[in-house]
């Protein structure tokens, strides 16, 4: 259970923290912060189980301890299509948790002095949150469906962090860039993954990361590893989709410091490693990955020493550190995997050490512009004695931690050359040269005379503002003097659960001797002193605004002309294929669906007549009435639109009608209520529909575009009414083979569905999931109508009450007319008809308390509910019925949701799968035995869904028309009907 807490608990943080007020700035921090510390101390309790083996033998998937030195919580959703929840903790992910909880740590403390009071805190604190929740879920998962959900969810809230200040044109057009890129990637990622289960046959990963061999003798190892590669380089900003880190940072400084340093661009990495038994090995391999870290590393590299921002400097050397991880991955070998995940954590220290105190800079002085920043070392000593450090780990200085996974960086590159190909070692001393450059570029800051031009006077900022910088960089200290003893049995739990039995013999000794990778560092460190001084002193190359010899290549400008020309390309297919008209689109829809028939329809099939069907004349003459009907309509609509809906709501009764003649009583209820629904919304919409205008208008040219307009809309009506009557009468004649779908459903909806009602079972046993599905849209749709609704005002319009109202008001009675006509007076019969409500609210109980074996159900119940209540609206007004009954469709529609999602977590509580349901057989006093499904309140959300929604959409309809008339909704009808003729 404690890998699960190490989710949940952000999950419910970040919804209190979205709730607390906007002035709770230190309870809001103590909230994610206390969250981020609790966990952490959860995953490093966690290295005992995972450093020495499982100290329990609990079965895999009842949440105990697994076997070896995986922690594993599992629980079945659909264990026969391999989609389980699982979560699996070994090395790699306890090492990139305890990155992702200890640097969220250091991060709240440091955005709790750095966010201003003006900002919306407790939004901050709830994206942050959430996003820690995603990034725990991607290096946690043990499912890839799984894992490819998580993903998505990352690229989601670090959208939302990245464009927190939306009132900047930066961060949105930052965080538009950043969820594009990553989300495209996630699709490629998401259909590779799909690709590699269909190989391995399991989405597993202990399955796919024991199938290496398989998976890369099989013919789709090639476009499944370009996808999956896709994935991880978009998330990681490795070339070509570099592009878009940099314009990430108009995020807060606090998000940049965890976003690019130890969670979001190291979930792409983090991929590459937890694949690489599985996917490594391989030249294809080595191309894509190596090639595109090497390309990565000295282009960041190269780009950052022209920046002026520090931020833009940190974070072009970031897609350089990443390149080199990457690099370090592409070249495949065991030891390459080492130098990778150490120099992963090297760079999250000093990283976000160096993120941070550039924020600090910003936050004392008004500015992060290095043309501008001089000579901070006298006002800030102690930040500029701590950035100084945190820019020579960068650098790779001896004693500094980044000084050993860089040594280990440039032995792989010599081990992958030869005496005649040192192509990569250049190309790592380059890429030394380059990182000295821009360290020296930011350290540069500090000295020279102080800036007197800057926005605000520079002061050392608050003592606990300081603090993760101090403890960051006292890391990257103690990592760089004595590093077997402060991480080396941490990076080896980390390296054994990558490498297994291939993990070779390594040493993290500062010393190794003189030797060829202690040569390249020393080249690259003077290289880079070299470099910098000669772009200042003799070209002063350094403050110009554009990168030498890549200007030309804008990564951004090509994104956006791309984006670019997407937009123009929809906006011509909208202008050629749609229109404000709801009448052309429906002729285009219906048009292109003429073709569906005929493609899922065999020719002979529609010659063939059933040996059982038998002639009646009843029921041929209930289809006459109902084609007179609809005949009726079409042409009544062009005259009277409220004749034509009652002759619309003639066809539905036929329909129903046809149903129970086809003995499929649970479908005629369902046509039935639906049309009675579906009526009275029409009926409230019709004022809303524009006033028909009279031949007489009309010149005689438009008179003919008009007939010429209806006649072709009722052939196409005519044809697809045919085409859908073929395919129906082709369905119904067709003869189910012995083991179809309807026996499958027949022969168990009793035995394991726990009744008779086939359909009932069907829809809240078999099929629960689908139907959990549908209620979460129809009330996503019931919400969007009622808040459009609410958005949208006709105009209030003066309209006289009807005659035959106005002859009955009693002038003595003091009152005005609209006023005698909301207070029900002139309504006596109103009196009787409201006795239908207790009438109506029986028959819905009983329908949906015999749904489960005869028919009915909570759909069937909730629209004989809503109806009554629409009845109640139609005969006494809004006023009447929301004083007495005092409905609230918001609280219904949540009531069911959390009902039907309560019964599916009810089954996961007993170690079922999701939504699995049972029988529960009693023994009351009066009523003897009788069985309670769980279904039976999986059906009670259903209703209360149905309920919810329904009265939710009418009634804003409803107090639309009261707002634009003053009247009840049962006296709008003559008024409707004066508008429609």
């Amino acid at each position: 259970m404690l890998l699960l807490l190490l989710i949940l608990m952000p999950v419910v943080g970040s919804i209190i923290a979205a709730l607390m007020p906007t002035n709770a700035r230190n309870r809001e921090a103590w909230l994610a912060g206390g969250i981020a510390f609790v966990g952490l101390l959860i995953t490093a309790y966690l290295y005992t189980q995972i450093g020495t083996g499982a100290l329990g033998t609990g079965e895999l998937g009842t949440g105990e301890l697994g076997t070896g030195d995986v922690v594993r919580y599992q629980l079945e959703w659909m264990p026969d299509y391999g989609l389980n929840f699982i979560l699996r903790m070994d090395g790699l992910a306890w090492m990139f948790s305890m990155l992702i909880l200890g640097i969220g740590v250091l991060v709240v403390i440091y955005a709790r002095y750095y966010m201003s009071a003006n900002d919306p805190v407790p939004r901050f604190f709830s994206f942050l949150l959430a996003f820690m929740a995603s990034m725990l879920g991607v290096v946690l998962s043990g499912n890839l469906i799984q894992l490819v959900v998580f993903w998505e969810l990352t690229s989601l809230t670090s959208f939302l962090l990245i464009g927190y200040w939306h009132h900047r044109a930066d961060a949105r057009r930052g965080a538009r860039m950043a969820f594009t890129v990553t989300a495209t990637g996630g699709l490629c990622l998401l259909v590779g993954v799909l690709m590699l289960g269909h190989i391995v046959g399991s989405y597993s990963l202990d399955v796919v990361l024991a199938s290496g061999d398989l998976i890369r003798a099989h013919p789709w190892y090639l476009p499944t590893l370009i996808l999956i590669a896709l994935g991880a380089l978009t998330k990681s900003a490795q070339f070509p989709f570099h592009f878009w880190l940099p314009h990430a940072m108009a995020a807060p400084t606090p998000v940049s410091a965890f976003l690019h340093s130890a969670t979001m661009v190291k979930a792409g990495v983090f991929l590459l490693m937890r694949l690489w038994p599985s996917l490594s090995g391989t030249p294809e391999w080595t191309l894509i990955i190596g090639g595109a870290g090497l390309c990565t590393l000295l282009i960041g590299a190269f780009t950052a020493i022209f920046q002026h921002d520090l931020k833009g400097l940190l974070a072009y050397s970031t897609i350089s550190h990443l390149g080199l991880i990457t690099l370090l991955l592409g070249i495949g070998t065991p030891l390459a995997m080492v130098a990778a995940l150490f120099h992963t954590l090297n760079h999250a220290t000093f990283k976000a050490s160096l993120f941070m105190a550039a924020g600090i800079i910003d936050h004392e002085s008004g500015t992060r512009d290095m043309r501008h920043l001089r000579g901070l070392f006298k006002v800030l000593p102690y930040t500029a004695t701590l950035a100084i450090v945190a820019s020579a780990a960068m650098a790779g200085v001896p004693l500094l931690n980044g000084f050993l996974s860089k040594e280990m960086f440039f032995a792989e590159a010599l081990a992958v050359g030869s005496a005649r190909n040192w192509s990569m070692s250049a190309a790592a001393v380059l890429m030394g040269i380059f990182s000295v450059a821009y360290s020296l570029r930011f350290i540069n800051v500090f000295f020279g005379p102080l800036a007197t031009d800057l926005p605000r006077e520079p002061h050392e900022p608050p003592r606990w503002m300081r603090f993760p910088v101090e403890l960051l960089v006292l890391c990257c200290l103690i990592v760089g003097v004595i590093p077997g003893l402060s991480v080396g049995p941490f990076l080896n739990t980390a390296v054994i659960s990558v490498l297994g039995e291939q993990t070779p013999d390594y040493s993290l000794s500062v010393w190794h001797g003189f030797n060829l990778p202690l040569l390249m560092s020393v080249m690259a460190l003077g290289g880079g002193v070299l470099l910098y001084i000669w772009l200042r002193t003799r070209h002063g190359l350094i403050q110009s605004s554009r990168v030498p010899f890549l200007y030309r290549f804008n990564g951004k400008q090509a994104y956006e002309s791309t984006m670019l020309r997407i937009s123009s390309s929809a906006s011509l297919l909208e202008k050629l294929l749609s229109t404000r008209r709801v009448q052309p689109q429906l002729l285009l829809m219906i048009t292109l669906l003429l073709a569906v028939p005929l493609l899922i329809v065999r020719p002979v099939s529609l010659l063939t007549f059933s040996d059982n069907g038998e002639f009646s004349p009843l029921f041929a003459g209930l289809w006459v009435i109902g084609a007179i009907c609809a005949v009726a309509a079409s042409w009544q609509a062009k005259y009277h639109r409220l004749a034509a809906l009652s002759l619309v709501g003639g066809v539905g009764i036929v329909v129903s009608i046809t149903f129970l003649w086809l003995s499929a009583p649970d479908l005629a209820l369902t046509q039935l209520m639906v049309e009675t629904v579906t009526t009275v919304l029409i009926l409230l919409g019709l004022r809303w529909l524009p006033a028909r205008i009279t031949p007489k208008e009309l010149n005689i040219r438009a008179t003919r575009l008009s007939w010429f307009r209806r006649s072709r809309d009722m052939v196409v009506a005519v044809v697809a009414g045919l085409c859908m009557s073929i395919v129906s009468y082709a369905v119904l004649v067709r003869s189910a083979p012995v083991g179809s779908i309807s026996d499958f459903f027949m022969t168990r909806a009793l035995s394991e569905g726990g009744g008779s009602n086939v359909v009932n079972v069907l829809l809240v046993d078999f099929r629960n999931f689908d139907t959990l599905g549908e209620i979460a849209v129809l009330a996503v749709v019931a919400l969007t109508v009622y808040a459009l609704l609410r958005r949208f005002r006709p105009a209030p319009e003066s309209l006289p009450i009807p005659a035959q109202q106005t002859n009955n008001v009693d002038p003595a009675a003091g009152q005005t007319p609209v006023q005698q006509v909301e207070s029900g007076y002139l309504m006596v019969p109103a009196v009787y008809l409201r006795m239908l409500l207790p009438i109506m609210v029986v028959i819905a109980a009983y329908f949906f308390i015999r749904g489960h074996n005869l028919p009915g159900g909570g759909f069937v119940a909730g629209l004989t509910f809503a109806v009554a209540i629409i009845v109640q609206y139609m005969l006494g007004g809004t006023t009447w019925v929301e004083k007495h009954l005092r409905l609230q469709p918001h609280r219904w529609i949540a009531f069911g949701l959390i009902i039907a999602c309560a019964t599916g977590l009810g089954a996961w509580l007993f170690g079922y799968p999701f939504l699995t349901t049972h029988t529960a057989h009693m023994t009351l006093p009066i009523l003897g035995e009788i069985h309670l499904p769980s279904a039976f309140i999986f059906d009670l959300g259903v209703f209360g869904v149905v309920v919810g929604s329904t009265i939710l959409i009418l009634v804003a309809l409803a107090h639309q028309s009261v707002r634009s008339h003053r009247l009840p909704i049962s006296n709008i009808a003559p008024v409707i009907n004066k508008e429609a003729n």
